[in-house]
């Protein structure tokens, strides 16, 4: 699995989540984890979440640290499931902030952490991840990793951790898919 952080910042705008997105852009070819902080602003047309086009919710975070993932399967669930691993990584990274999961998402108390999705395309799944850094201008409450006491000079180490533990969390479910033999 490869794992890139590009320099620059990126607007995430749901666009992202096409198959080869990774190769395209990064010339990451295979399973891949792309962290990047910029903003995130998801047009209508552009959700995957049904829920919330028929609620007419709208995403945006001013600037966030956003993750996007891909494998070279065709499983729904198994996306979901790998999306709900990554968010308690996340989580488990972020001990010491008090923050709870719920499903797919991160919260402090009532305050919203993170936007999620995971959904499939011809070749692949595919996982958004993006976690607010400041929470001033969302159009939900929300709370930031500067309000968690994050530091700006955190932030990419703090991205490049959250992928390598995602990296080798999917390197042993390979390692242990691997060495168990089948049963009657």
């Amino acid at each position: 699995m490869h794992i890139f952080l590009p320099n620059e910042r990126i607007k995430y705008t749901g666009h992202q989540l096409t198959s080869h997105w990774a190769y395209k852009n990064f010339s990451l070819q295979g399973d891949s984890i792309v962290c990047f902080r910029g903003p995130c602003q998801v047009a209508i047309s552009e959700m995957v979440d049904l829920e919330d086009v028929l609620a007419e919710d709208h995403i945006y975070g001013p600037d966030m640290l956003q993750f996007i993932v891909e494998h070279f399967d065709d499983d729904l669930e198994k996306a979901i499931l790998r999306q709900r691993i990554l968010i308690s990584i996340i989580n488990e990274t972020l001990v010491k902030t008090g923050l709870t999961r719920s499903g797919d998402d991160l919260f402090l108390e009532d305050r919203k952490f993170s936007v999620s999705i995971a959904t499939v395309s011809p070749v692949s799944t595919m996982i958004h991840i993006g976690l607010n850094i400041i929470s001033e201008g969302t159009p939900v409450k929300t709370v930031g990793l500067f309000d968690l006491g994050y530091q700006e000079s955190e932030i990419t180490q703090l991205g490049l951790r959250i992928c390598e533990a995602y990296k080798n969390e999917m390197l042993s479910v390979r390692s242990a898919r691997c060495k168990v033999r089948g049963v009657n």
